[in-house]
């Protein structure tokens, strides 16, 4: 017994002592291992008698329960200096910026797109949207385009296989979000405002055409509209997405089958540095016009396809490229690149989530 008492005095003195997580499973090892001093005499219980066994039975395991449990102490109490310690010299400086690593960025499309909307809001304006697979129907034909008539010609269509045989609809891409004013005037009483934005598709490809590209049309349908509503829309709606005062725009006479009179849009520029500058005089000394929309009264016989009284309700309609207006904004000269996905002209052209510019300002601020 005074073996037992004199090994159990030493082994917990030796955990007490111990500095390192190591050398408390050092001990461990030691005492309770395999091979340990304390289990050698666990093992010796097997073969003592009854009294024996009795009589140093409790001893041993005693001192196995006292070791077992000073390491366990013991180690804690190391760990919880060693992370007492390296909280104390690994500080964090809240200060400093936080790394944000790799992140995304928004498309000058869907940076224009949002800038749009928020112009029109800001003229009570609503969004409307509606099928990219349209019918010829409502693409062509409600639109005063019959099956004859050459402005067919005007749009590189894609058709799906034709199912006027079967007596379906011949269905397409849709070439223009036109479609979506045709549906506006059929399901919602006037008067109506809104802006139709959204993909639409023609075959064709080059430095400023793609066979997808995105279209914002839009649809003012009311009694009294005149064209100089129409050109006070515009004129204010120009203003705002190129944030100037200065710009000024030429009406020139058009032809569109589904407005009556059409007129195509342009927009004076100055050259700056040999780079054209949206707004100023337009003149030809230090500057010019661009082309920016195509718009018009809308046809009597639109009207009265979407069920509507032409001598009671008239509209302006206007439509332009999404792509063109963030390439005239924003300095970028080839529209292929917009849908490229190289991440080098993203990274050069896009736009950060968390900082975006807005015109939060509003119409005329």
């Amino acid at each position: 017994m005074t073996e037992i008492s004199a090994l159990k005095s030493r082994l917990l003195a030796d955990i007490a002592a111990a500095d390192t997580a190591d050398s408390v499973e050092t001990l461990r090892v030691g005492a309770l291992g395999k091979n340990g001093v304390v289990t050698a005499l666990l093992k010796t219980l097997g073969g003592m008698s009854p009294d024996e066994r009795l009589e140093k039975g409790p001893a041993i395991q005693d001192l196995r329960e006292s070791v077992a449990g000073a390491i366990a102490v013991r180690k804690a109490a190391l760990e919880q200096a060693a992370l007492d310690a390296r909280l104390a010299a690994e500080r964090i400086d809240m200060s400093l910026p936080a790394d944000l690593g790799p992140v995304g960025s928004v498309h000058p499309v869907s940076q224009v797109m949002d800038e749009l909307a928020e112009i029109f809001a800001d003229l009570g304006f609503s969004v409307a949207t509606g099928p990219e697979i349209e019918d010829d129907w409502h693409n062509f034909t409600a639109l005063n385009i019959p099956e004859t008539h050459p402005a067919r010609a005007m749009h590189d269509t894609f058709y799906f296989p034709d199912g006027e045989a079967d007596g379906q609809k011949r269905m397409l891409l849709r070439t223009h979000t036109s479609p979506v004013q045709i549906r506006t005037m059929m399901t919602q009483a006037p008067p109506i405002r809104i802006i139709a934005p959204g993909r639409v598709y023609r075959s064709d490809s080059d430095a400023t055409h793609t066979p997808m590209f995105h279209q914002i049309e839009g649809l003012v349908i009311d009694r009294g509209i005149t064209l100089g509503h129409l050109k006070w829309t515009l004129e204010t709606f120009l203003k705002a997405f190129f944030e100037r005062d200065d710009i000024i725009l030429r009406l020139r006479p058009s032809y569109f089958p589904f407005t009556e009179p059409s007129v195509e849009v342009d927009v004076g520029y100055t050259l700056v540095n040999g780079q054209r500058v949206i707004g100023g005089s337009g003149n030809d000394k230090d500057g010019g016009w661009l082309e920016v929309l195509g718009s018009g009264m809308v046809h009597r016989k639109v009207i009265e396809n979407c069920g509507l009284d032409p001598d009671e309700w008239q509209g302006f309609a206007f439509g332009t490229g999404v792509d063109r207006l963030a390439m005239l904004k924003y300095g970028m000269t080839d529209l292929r690149a917009f849908f490229d996905g190289d991440l080098r002209w993203l990274r050069h052209y896009g736009f950060s989530a968390l900082d975006v510019p807005t015109l939060s300002g509003g119409v005329g601020a």
